[in-house]
């Protein structure tokens, strides 16, 4: 499933050129080959398996439009049932390539929660192609649980989490399992899995999700 904003050009011209399709394809090679196909996270599999995955991809090229597309995905989100629509993946492939950039935007997203009075029914989770952890160095593999093809807000209901850690009681020991994963498998093993982005928009990543 996919979406764009009305009467918007540019989001027309996404459309036209296949990168809309590219996208949303290199997000689902993503989530299956690294967070189900690594276990990074035991609760994707299943939403995935039932369709409840919504794929939206932005055609926004700035901060405000792209925050305007995140309330318009929590407002739906909030309004339709979640054995229709479990979670959404709403995907910036135009806008926020430099990750210092995206992590500011991050709190205005936070803000956004809660002044539609969602906090504690909806929360979001942010990825990004080049997603650093603090304290530590842009190349170390373990920055890669957070690392998407494109700049990615994943939309959650909090009723999801909560049932998904009720029949996983170790859910806080995931994040220490992944490192641990990842550090196996090392940065060749990561890049050959393949989960970089294909569309050109940004033109600075390659499949890898390398600097060009």
């Amino acid at each position: 499933m996919t979406s764009t904003t009305p009467d918007s050009s540019s989001a027309t011209l996404l459309a036209q050129d296949g990168l809309e399709a590219i996208v949303i394809e290199d997000t689902v090679r993503w989530l299956e080959r690294a967070v189900i196909g690594l276990n990074l996270c035991p609760f994707a599999k299943g939403v995935h398996v039932k369709g409840q995955v919504h794929y939206v991809v932005s055609a926004a090229t700035e901060a405000d439009t792209l925050l305007a597309d995140v309330r318009r995905e929590l407002l739906a989100l909030s309004d339709i049932s979640p054995e229709v629509r479990d979670t959404t993946l709403l995907m910036a492939p135009r806008c926020m390539a430099d990750f210092l950039d995206f992590n500011d935007f991050t709190a205005l997203v936070d803000d956004l929660v809660q002044s539609l009075d969602f906090d504690g029914l909806l929360q979001v989770a942010f990825f990004h192609p080049q997603f650093q952890f603090a304290g530590t160095q842009l190349d170390d593999v373990s920055n890669c649980t957070n690392r998407t093809p494109y700049p990615t807000l994943h939309l959650l209901r909090e009723e999801s989490i909560d049932r998904a850690v009720a029949v996983f009681p170790e859910a806080d020991a995931i994040f220490e399992r992944n490192i641990e994963v990842l550090e196996g498998l090392g940065t060749q093993g990561w890049a050959e899995l393949d989960v970089g982005a294909r569309c050109p928009v940004h033109g600075v990543m390659d499949r890898s999700g390398e600097g060009k």
